[in-house]
């Protein structure tokens, strides 16, 4: 379990993971800053199975991505510096990848969110996903980077049959394959009341969305409502590995923090302003 109060009191964030029910080793791994006064940061990986050394590269990815967070400092955008993270933290597994034999070929998902102040900013490859519950109700912001999700979107595959097809699981892109990855990434604002969940397909494949939705909903802290979730899915017999990462907001959202140098630069926009008046008006 990884949990964090913001000192703020506006953010609350918990993760957790478990082998699930079939598997004996768990491939997954989740890891979170509680942020406060400096952004915080939640990511979850899923190791690619079948790959030698999904369980190292899903650790090491999540542990780089924190690591290169925090050590870039506050002069820089959370979002910024959470894609420079990721992009770090596929390097070095890729890198590890081709130097030691035993570990070639490994790869992760990568899904990582930065909350800072009132900005959500998400970083995406593979197929974890993230959802957002908003008033009720339930979207998945992310998209699946696999097979069928791609001729889903393509127009080729419905979803009922993708839900079946035996590219569900197949990577189109991952973390750690290739020197650089290609990533989405998401902005939005955050609202009181708002609930997060980033999770793994040890999840989602064997809980329905309503499903989700009804535990995010319940009353309960963040670190409840990631165990309600774990022990739904174990109650499924869910054939992989399970995580889930639960953050809430709830606190009034101080105003998004202004990049670094913000002030001096409408200083100088302002007198520009100034002097293109003037010389319309021939002064």
């Amino acid at each position: 379990m990884s949990e964090g109060q913001a000192p703020d009191g506006v953010f609350e964030i918990a993760a957790l993971t478990e082998v699930g029910t079939e598997r004996e080793h768990n491939e997954d791994f989740c890891g979170t800053l509680p942020g406060g006064a400096a952004p915080g940061v939640i990511v979850v990986a899923d190791g690619v199975s079948g790959s030698e050394g999904g369980e190292t590269a899903s650790r090491m990815a999540v542990e780089s991505t924190l690591r290169s967070f925090t050590e870039q400092g506050e002069g820089i955008a959370a979002a910024k510096r959470l894609a420079r993270a990721v992009q770090t933290a596929n390097i070095e597994v890729y890198e590890l990848a081709l130097t030691v034999p035993e570990l070639s070929g490994m790869a992760t998902t990568l899904t990582a969110v930065t909350l800072d102040r009132g900005a959500l900013s998400v970083v995406h490859v593979g197929d974890s996903r993230l959802y957002l519950l908003r008033e009720g109700t339930l979207t998945q912001l992310t998209k699946d980077h696999t097979v069928a999700a791609e001729q889903v979107r393509l127009g080729v595959l419905s979803e009922a049959r993708a839900r079946k097809h035996p590219g569900r699981s197949v990577l189109t892109r991952s973390l750690g394959r290739e020197l650089i990855v290609s990533l989405d990434r998401i902005s939005l604002s955050a609202r009181q009341g708002d609930s997060l969940l980033l999770c793994s397909d040890g999840l989602y494949n064997v809980l329905g969305d309503e499903e989700i939705a009804s535990l995010l909903r319940l009353p309960v802290s963040a670190r409840d409502a990631c165990r309600a979730l774990i022990d739904a899915a174990n109650a499924r017999g869910t054939f992989d590995n399970v995580t889930a990462a639960v953050a809430r907001v709830r606190g009034d959202l101080p105003a998004p923090r202004e990049p670094a140098g913000f002030r001096a630069l409408l200083r100088k926009q302002r007198w520009l302003d100034w002097f293109v008046n003037r010389r319309a008006r021939g002064e």
